[in-house]
């Protein structure tokens, strides 16, 4: 029997080596490839390459494993992805832009048909009917959610669409001033600024107060020369902005609002267009779309009809065909490719079909009363959860008094790294980070309930921070 395991054993090691030894296809240089390279540069080897570079350097021991076969490698990283916690097995509190909400099975379902998995841009009408009515149709909704007249067919994240619909609004103005309120989420003002940089347009930031804007401070900056002020309703921290009186700050400087807007609580909030928004975006993220570390996610941009020729990216219009038939076609096409590039209206505005698909098949699955009723839940539990914290535990309490959706800022008596350190050996994620974003504490943390935490979780998650802090 021993001797049939060490044979067994030999054959494995023989097999394994066998397979690790077979030339890769990824590393395609023959040895006359290389000769000809030699030749070309005039030297005989890699040494002669590599001279120049310290001996100290090219002699470091690695120490690098063997050589492994696929058989080898897909067990190693398996026996690592096995080390990983799945977010179904922890009691997870995170947000700030990334959401973990249900995904009803049909969405998987839809997007994965080879129809739309694999669909090319819809460049010819003829052939991607079914592409372009689906992002029709999610035109169509964020519209019907956002009040607004025009959508375009999504651009990569809604950090992206925050500073399309800036550049936007200097376009429609002429001006080259933009405001923008230091709540809103931190990833979009790094991208705001990036851009800025490279066309040379002014941002100011407005200081927040108590979680809102500063309207004395909006009003002292605010001028002849500003084309948009950029909120978010609610904002990073959650809170809801007094948005129709920034509104009127706004427009009376003949400026535009631009706001950042989470379509599952527009299912209960007033519409953007109900409050005197102008340009409506945002990221399509949690509707139907995995958390996946991150990304990716699905941006939108939607706006009045007044606005509409300078709505970046691609927009997919309704028609009829020669035979007076329904049909779909792209239409106001202002991207680089379609016009001259320097009257491009974006040269960055990639459309995310797929993830575009899924927050359709989301909406339409869900309804108008499905998705109040998502809303809903997020908003009272939300508020079960804050209540429970600030009534049975001292220490901690709420860090602004503006009111909230499913978002809030926590106030804890030890820092937020610590706190997230702590449980999460528990499974238990309590929130992002607020450490080293400008405006907010070491000993804040942001807060977020969505339909996926029960009453059990959240009564569970109050009392570890009562064994923590009473």
């Amino acid at each position: 029997m021993e001797t049939l395991a060490k044979k067994l054993k030999d054959e494995e090691k023989k097999s394994n080596l066998e397979i690790s030894m077979r030339p890769i296809p990824y590393l395609p240089h023959t040895n006359e490839d290389r000769k000809e390279m030699f030749n070309f540069l005039g030297i005989n080897s890699m040494d002669d390459l590599l001279k120049n570079i310290s001996k100290d350097l090219r002699n470091v021991d690695l120490n690098l494993p063997t050589g492994k076969s696929e058989i080898e490698i897909q067990e190693e990283f398996r026996k690592l992805s096995n080390k990983n916690t799945s977010l179904l097995e922890q009691i997870s509190f995170y947000g700030g832009g990334v959401y973990h909400r249900y995904i009803p099975s049909v969405v998987g379902e839809i997007i994965s048909k080879g129809d739309f998995y694999t669909a090319y841009t819809p460049y010819q009408p003829e052939v991607s009917q079914g592409t372009l009515q689906a992002i029709y149709e999610f035109q169509s909704l964020i519209c019907n959610l956002t009040g607004m007249d025009a959508a375009n067919a999504s651009v990569y994240d809604g950090s992206t669409a925050v500073i399309e619909a800036a550049l936007m609004a200097c376009r429609i103005t002429k001006r080259k001033k933009i405001l923008i309120a230091k709540n809103i989420n931190p990833e979009a003002i790094a991208v705001c600024k990036t851009y800025a940089w490279g066309v040379t347009l002014e941002l100011k930031f407005i200081d927040f107060n108590d979680g809102i804007v500063d309207l004395d401070k909006l009003k002292a900056e605010i001028d002849e020369e500003t084309a948009c002020l950029v909120i978010s309703y609610p904002n990073f921290a959650g809170c809801i902005e007094p948005v129709s009186q920034m509104s009127e700050i706004v427009h009376s400087k003949g400026g535009l609002l631009v706001s950042n807007v989470d379509l599952i609580n527009l299912a209960v909030l007033k519409s953007p267009r109900e409050l005197g928004i102008d340009i409506a975006v945002g990221d399509g993220q949690g509707l139907g779309n995995f958390s996946n570390y991150g990304g990716p996610h699905v941006g939108f941009i939607s706006c009045l009809k007044d606005l509409v020729r300078q709505l970046p990216g691609r927009i997919v219009g309704l028609t009829k065909d020669i035979e007076g038939k329904r049909a779909f076609t792209l239409t106001l096409q202002t991207r680089e490719q379609h016009i001259r590039r320097e009257h491009a209206t974006s040269n960055i505005c990639t459309n995310q079909s797929l993830n575009a698909l899924a927050v359709l098949v989301y909406l339409a699955y869900m309804g108008p009363q499905g998705l109040k009723k998502i809303a809903e839940i997020s908003l009272n539990r939300a508020h079960y959860l804050a209540s429970k914290i600030t009534d049975t535990i001292k220490n901690c309490k709420l860090a602004f008094k503006a009111p909230f959706f499913n978002e809030f800022v926590l106030e804890i008596p030890i820092s937020a790294s610590k706190l997230i350190n702590t449980l999460s050996k528990e499974n238990i994620l309590p929130g992002l980070d607020l450490n080293g974003i400008d405006g907010y504490k070491t000993n804040q943390i942001l807060v977020s309930v969505t339909e996926m935490n029960s009453k059990e979780q959240i009564d569970i998650f109050v009392e570890k921070l009562k064994k923590l802090f009473s």
